[in-house]
């Protein structure tokens, strides 16, 4: 009998190139014509998080082709660990006004509008991280539970 290997992103959410075996969906993002694939078990925070984004942060930059959630692969820069946009618990907006590795592509404004939100949707950032930032990045914190505590707290559906 075959071994079945289960795979999970670092936030512990199951991650596999078969989309349809953890509920990978394309969610539109209102106000945007960008539609952001995530797994449908985070979508109410992901697109409400990013509906939030475009409105109180910085327009969602629709024409260039940098915001994205799934994608089964490696953290960038690594072999060995999966990225959380692997699991569809992670997106990352305007990339290319964000670019992994710099600092400080925000207005303090911005940046202390993003750390409200990530708060309030209990999110981490990847402007936060301690070593290589990566402030495009914001990916799903909690196990299923909170998620669906999130959810229900903050009346998303």
């Amino acid at each position: 009998m075959a071994k079945i290997i289960e795979l999970t992103s670092p936030n512990g959410w199951p991650a596999s190139e078969d989309r349809k075996a953890i509920g990978i969906q394309s969610f539109a993002i209102f106000g945007t014509s960008l539609k952001i694939a995530c797994a449908k078990d985070v979508a109410p925070i992901l697109v409400a998080f990013c509906q939030d984004f475009h409105v109180w942060v910085e327009p969602i930059d629709e024409g260039q082709l940098d915001d994205w959630g799934y994608a089964f692969r490696m953290t960038r820069g690594s072999d060995k660990v999966l990225s959380n946009h692997s699991s569809g618990t992670a997106v990352d907006l305007n990339a290319t006004k964000h670019p992994l590795g710099k600092s400080n592509t925000f207005t303090k404004q911005q940046t202390n509008t993003i750390q409200l939100l990530i708060v309030k949707y209990s999110l981490s950032w990847g402007g936060n991280y301690k070593r290589r930032k990566d402030e495009m990045h914001f990916e799903i914190a909690f196990d299923k539970a909170g998620v669906q505590n999130k959810i229900k707290e903050l009346g998303l559906k």
